[in-house]
């Protein structure tokens, strides 16, 4: 049994890659894109976007031949509000009609041990930004059900205003209704293409 392994690892030589390296697919059942902003200068506002999807490429051992690319329905926004969402929807701020996709396309991967930063354009509103986002990629590992599945997790904060969605109304009392500061928190479960 050992000469056979010591074979197998001749022929792998020693650079090989041991780990489940390849393509993944999204698997939104574990997966969420949420947000939150804040709401009269009192509270925060949550919401989701519930249609999305990613091009996920990643080996961790080949961080620059990996890639990531992704694209949010702009109109799938839910706040729990069917008035609420379909102002959000409107022109006065995605304007999901004229801008239908929201779309990360990441340039480059850095870090190591699970901790990472990706760089790349964020496009919203039709306004396109070069940003870093700090994630955790756990895995590639095998599930039990056959398929690798690899998780992305991070939070980052933008300025809509930034983006050029800056509609706002002013308080008796001072302050803003709604706030520029909108905070983003995205959990994403991928799996290999053999999962079913």
């Amino acid at each position: 049994m050992v000469k056979k392994l010591l074979v197998l690892l001749a022929v792998m030589g020693p650079g090989a890659n041991l780990s489940y390296a390849g393509t993944y697919e999204v698997d939104k059942v574990h997966s969420s894109i949420n947000f939150s902003v804040m709401h009269l200068m009192v509270s925060k506002v949550t919401g989701a976007f519930n249609d999305y999807d990613a091009r996920i490429n990643f080996d961790p051992n080949n961080l620059a031949g990996s890639s990531i690319a992704a694209t949010v329905k702009a109109a799938s926004i839910d706040t729990r509000s069917a008035d609420r969402d379909k102002h959000l929807k409107s022109a006065d701020f995605f304007d999901a009609e004229k801008f239908p996709e929201i779309t990360f396309k990441v340039s480059a991967i850095t870090g190591s041990g699970g901790q990472y930063l990706l760089t790349g354009d964020l496009s919203i509103h039709g306004v396109t930004k070069n940003v870093a986002i700090p994630v955790t990629i756990l895995g590639p590992v095998k599930s039990p059900y056959g398929f690798d599945a690899l998780g992305i997790t991070g939070q980052f904060k933008l300025n809509r205003k930034d983006y050029g969605i800056a509609w706002n109304k002013a308080l008796d009392s001072g302050g803003v209704m709604v706030g520029d500061d909108v905070e983003v928190a995205i959990s994403i479960e991928a799996h290999s293409p053999a999962a079913k």
